[in-house]
């Protein structure tokens, strides 16, 4: 069973750890026109994570073919900012959030990777401290997640509609001994690089459930530690966009569960729109293999990196 970690050690506590680990900690953000929120998350981990405590390492954000002005914000605030267009231009293109998750192990160089979504508006630099703090101090973790309250529309609780109705569910049924994971799609967590370059990635929006499951049939659940964030704010979507996701979720757990061959690139969800006409949306299900298998990877970080 996942666990849930204790109170936070001391930020000596950690920069001790880390030291004596011979750590080093890349904070990725996969952005696609966020704008508005990238430059404030940016700084904040620079000001008070590399600068003041020099925690982290370095920021990466992976600008994925934003129209906004997404990648000045996240550069003039002191992100390295990569288009994902440019990472591995020799591997088959790809597409969604979990691609560029997937190409982040090949440009970011921490040992420890934490990932941030790029659109929260209450960021505080606690968001990356409390997701390494169990890497940093207990062997047997490989992997954290997060967990938070969701306000929605101006109530304390209610965001996570896809986790309630569709992950949820899926979790209980399908995958028992993750069912206590209180966010199984949140997305903000990190992990060790030798465990993640271990297992694939799901292209989109499959890409949080899948790498829970598949790092817990490979490392056990015990590898994964939960921590509390508090409260995550961030924009929500409105109800006629969440059905792709739930799709995208449903067709990475039948198949990790053994009830559907992973075939097609692409599955179909058919919805009706205000006068009821029927219409389809190509909802992508692709998978990265695991990047250790990925010899432009092997060729830059060697094999001490994915034993």
């Amino acid at each position: 069973m996942a666990r849930s970690t204790g109170p936070e050690p001391a930020l000596i506590e950690l920069l001790e750890a880390r030291a004596r680990r011979g750590d080093t900690i890349s904070v990725c953000l996969p952005a696609r026109n966020e704008e508005a929120t990238v430059g404030h998350i940016v700084g904040t981990i620079r000001r008070e994570l590399v600068e003041h405590a020099r925690l982290v390492d370095e920021i990466v954000v992976i600008d994925d073919a934003s129209t906004d002005a997404t990648a000045a914000a996240a550069r003039d605030e002191g992100a390295r900012v990569v288009s994902e267009a440019s990472i591995l231009p020799d591997e088959p293109p790809g597409s969604g959030k979990g691609n560029a998750l997937w190409k982040s192990l090949y440009t970011c160089n921490g040992t420890i990777i934490c990932w941030l979504d790029a659109d929260i508006r209450n960021f505080r630099s606690h968001f990356v401290t409390r997701l390494v703090a169990p890497l940093l101090t207990d062997d047997a973790t490989l992997f954290t997640k997060a967990f938070y309250r969701r306000p929605l529309h101006g109530e304390p609780t209610g965001g996570g509609r896809v986790t309630e109705l569709m992950a949820r569910p899926v979790l209980s049924h399908l995958f028992p001994h993750l069912a206590h994971i209180v966010q199984p799609l949140a997305g903000e967590y990190a992990g060790r690089r030798d465990a993640l370059v271990e297992v694939p990635f799901v292209e989109g929006w499959g890409v949080e459930l899948a790498l829970l499951i598949d790092l817990a049939a490979r490392n056990g659940a015990d590898a994964i530690a939960q921590v509390d964030l508090g409260v995550r704010e961030h924009r929500n979507r409105p109800l006629d966009e969440l059905g792709a996701p739930a799709l995208a979720i449903l067709v990475t757990a039948l198949r990790r569960a053994g009830l559907e061959q992973v075939g097609p690139e692409v599955a179909e969800l058919v919805r009706f729109g205000q006068h009821h006409q029927p219409e389809t949306v190509d909802v992508p299900v692709r998978e990265r293999p695991p990047m250790a298998t990925i010899p432009a990877y092997r060729a830059k970080f060697g094999r001490e990196k994915t034993a």
